[in-house]
């Protein structure tokens, strides 16, 4: 799906202007009807038979879970992906063009969450024994230990159906790794070991398996259904703007863009979004490295705020001073060797290299 978007947004870009206006409305239409009927095919040939099981075993899964804060929201998520399966079936049976428009949302919607489904029909998976108090007391010790002399080294982490935070870490002995998996924020006082394995392929098969990870905004776009971005300025084509300036006014016009902050934003406030996104993300992490990690990112996009008003400040300043380069700055002519003349005698050729030659210079 995302490689079909990616091919529909390339077709797309020759029927736009430079603002991602649509120039020819039919040829667009057409192309995003190819895109969805794809779509639907790959669908039929796929998931069509598949849908419905994987649906029912994810159900059957989240009834036998204890009911949590999320899992309502699990059961609506798997109540609209089998309405979308209903409505992409509908579709493939009337392959008209109106119909393959309308299912490239369901399609789309399966595209981006049907990992939902896969993740809660894995939970039907009996996880093995775990420490019991005395060895969960004895390798935590030796694991905080490793920690505080920075021998503990985190592999990966998830969350289980029971609402613990699992993370698997290596811990290095002398010249000995074990595999171990930890419970708890390990950046937090708190925090245990459950198990050990001999490599990470065992832990994954007798650890209790991950939930659905969550998303920043439950409103976000799809990967499989973004808008279409508004038209930017590349930095290298500031750049390239400031080089070959004569005047101050085109050098303080391109450091402008670079600072703008209205429906076209530059470069800088682009990156500044970018910053504010990054530190929401760290803190909805909701563990003491993330929320440590999001006021940096606070900082540091407070920081950029501040330069990018910095920026339009010598910007103007730069503009009123009416100036251009003084003359004395004359461009290097290029390095260009002149050809002969037409009646000019062509130099004769070296003699031909022959073993004798070779021996006898």
């Amino acid at each position: 799906m995302a490689h079909l978007d990616r091919e529909t947004e390339t077709a797309l870009d020759a029927v736009r202007d430079r603002h991602g206006r649509i120039l020819r409305p039919q040829e667009a239409a057409a192309i995003r009807t190819r895109r969805a009927r794809s779509a639907l095919n790959g669908y039929r040939l796929d998931l069509a038979e598949s849908a419905v099981p994987l649906l029912k075993a994810a159900r059957s899964a989240l009834d036998a879970m204890q009911p949590t804060a999320h899992t309502q929201a699990w059961c609506d998520m798997l109540d609209s992906l089998a309405t979308s399966h209903l409505e992409i079936l509908r579709a493939a049976d009337q392959p008209a063009a109106h119909e393959t428009q309308t299912v490239w949302a369901h399609l789309a919607h399966w595209a981006e969450n049907g990992a939902i489904a896969a993740y809660l029909a894995d939970l039907h998976h009996q996880p093995g024994p775990e420490f019991t108090p005395e060895e969960a007391r004895e390798w935590t010790g030796r694991a905080q230990l490793a920690q505080s002399q920075g021998a503990l080294d985190l592999i990966e982490s998830w969350y289980a159906a029971d609402g613990r935070r699992i993370t698997l870490a290596y811990l290095v002995e002398e010249d000995a790794s074990e595999v171990v998996a930890l419970t708890g924020d390990p950046n937090a006082p708190g925090w245990s070991v459950i198990g050990r394995y001999d490599n990470e392929y065992l832990a994954g098969r007798a650890l209790p398996r991950p939930v659905p990870p969550g998303v920043l905004r439950a409103e976000g776009s799809s990967r499989c259904d973004r808008p279409h971005m508004a038209e930017e300025i590349p930095v290298q084509e500031l750049l390239r703007d400031v080089t070959e300036a004569h005047c101050a006014g085109d050098v303080s016009e391109a450091r402008l863009q670079a600072a703008d902050q209205g429906r076209d934003c530059g470069p800088m406030t682009r990156l500044h979004q970018l910053l504010n996104e990054a530190a929401r993300f760290s803190h909805a992490l909701e563990s003491v490295q993330g929320q440590r990690l999001g006021a940096r990112l606070d900082s540091l996009g407070r920081q950029l705020e501040f330069l990018a008003r910095e920026v339009q400040d010598a910007a103007h300043d730069l503009g009123a001073t009416v100036a251009v380069l003084p003359p004395h700055r004359v461009p290097k002519p290029p390095r260009i060797r002149p050809r002969p003349a037409l009646e000019t005698t062509p130099p004769p050729a070296p003699p031909k290299r022959t073993p004798a030659t070779a021996r006898h210079p």
